[in-house]
């Protein structure tokens, strides 16, 4: 299997033999493992957030660490720290459970902010310092941090520079009333079910191959435009104070790249971008007061600027897979 679109259509299979609904968000954490990127998950207590990342890092296979993240976990609790050998007389370094392909950090905001920055180095250079000593994290690496509510009490909020090093912010919502039927039916039938019922379905050499694919998805110029002045709007907004980031336009980039690829396309079409816009932008904006008092939220300026910021022609993708065939044609 080296086919995004296959990869993602096995993972999605395999997860949801235990899990019902959330099909956006299975596709939001395979557009994050194709791309390099980190996901934040953030909904209510009881919603499968937590489940979510189990059964996402059961079924790619990968070395799998959870962290449940509370007021008293220090930062050597996550990356490691320096022990002394009375042995041999000897400092040894002894890795954290950050060192794993897959990290899932439970409840992240209910960690201190001193330990929250703890994940600033390896979430962005995918490595950490202990004691003076750099030591690299394994390759894929990819963190899944989960969240109540900032509303909710014994949490607090994620600084921006944390939040901007977050590829997708993804909201899991209640179930509908027809999803929490067929909850009732599977679970019944079969009461203990559990992610032990999910197996690893893909390799990471199908992984790989995945990225590298992925990565020569074909983006065109007006495409590139297109993009560009949605993130430049998120700066120029009246109820925007700071805007996304230039790593927020990569993270845009790569993110719809994947959205083809996991849609059988070799090239990035409009609603590739229009799609994964606001799992990019909104989780990045620091509002104006009176838009928060007014109840203006990030989720309503991301759509007010896709409502305005006009798209390329129609024939987009038409113009984009002839300037790729070109491309392999020249190559």
């Amino acid at each position: 299997m080296t086919d995004s679109a296959e990869l993602y259509s096995t993972l999605s299979d395999e997860i949801h033999t235990v899990l019902i609904g959330n099909e956006d968000v299975v596709e939001q954490l395979t557009i994050a493992l194709l791309t390099r990127g980190h996901v934040l998950m953030e909904g209510v207590p009881g919603v499968a957030k937590t489940t979510i990342a189990n059964l996402f890092a059961t079924a790619i296979g990968l070395d799998y660490q959870r962290i449940q993240m509370t007021p008293d976990v220090l930062p050597a609790d996550i990356t490691g720290t320096e022990i002394y050998r009375q042995k041999t007389g000897e400092f040894e370094i002894r890795l954290g459970p950050i060192f794993a392909n897959v990290v899932m950090a439970d409840e992240i905001n209910r960690a201190t902010p001193k330990t929250q920055s703890a994940l600033l180095e390896a979430m962005q250079e995918r490595q950490v310092t202990i004691e003076g000593h750099t030591e690299a994290l394994p390759r894929p690496f990819l963190l899944i941090a989960t969240q109540n509510p900032i509303e909710m009490e014994g949490t607090y909020e994620l600084p921006k520079a944390q939040r901007d090093r977050f590829q997708q912010k993804l909201y899991v919502s209640m179930p509908s009333e027809e999803e929490e039927l067929q909850l009732l039916d599977r679970f019944d039938a079969t009461p203990d079910l559990d992610r032990s019922a999910v197996q690893p379905v893909v390799t990471l050499d199908e992984i790989t191959a995945a990225q590298q694919e992925v990565a020569a998805v074909h983006v065109g110029d007006r495409i590139k435009r297109y993009l560009l002045d949605v993130v430049t709007a998120t700066r120029t907004h009246p109820d925007v104070e700071y805007g996304a980031s230039p790593r927020a336009t990569l993270a845009f980039l790569n993110a719809g790249k994947a959205k083809a690829a996991i849609s059988g396309r070799d090239y990035v079409v409009p609603d590739d971008i229009k799609a994964i816009a606001p799992q990019i932008l909104v989780h990045r904006l620091s509002l104006t007061s009176d838009a928060e008092l007014a109840g203006i939220d990030g989720s309503d300026v991301v759509a007010d600027i896709l409502d305005t910021v006009s798209p390329p022609g129609e024939n987009e993708g038409t113009d984009a897979a002839a300037d790729a065939s070109a491309s392999v044609s020249d190559s």
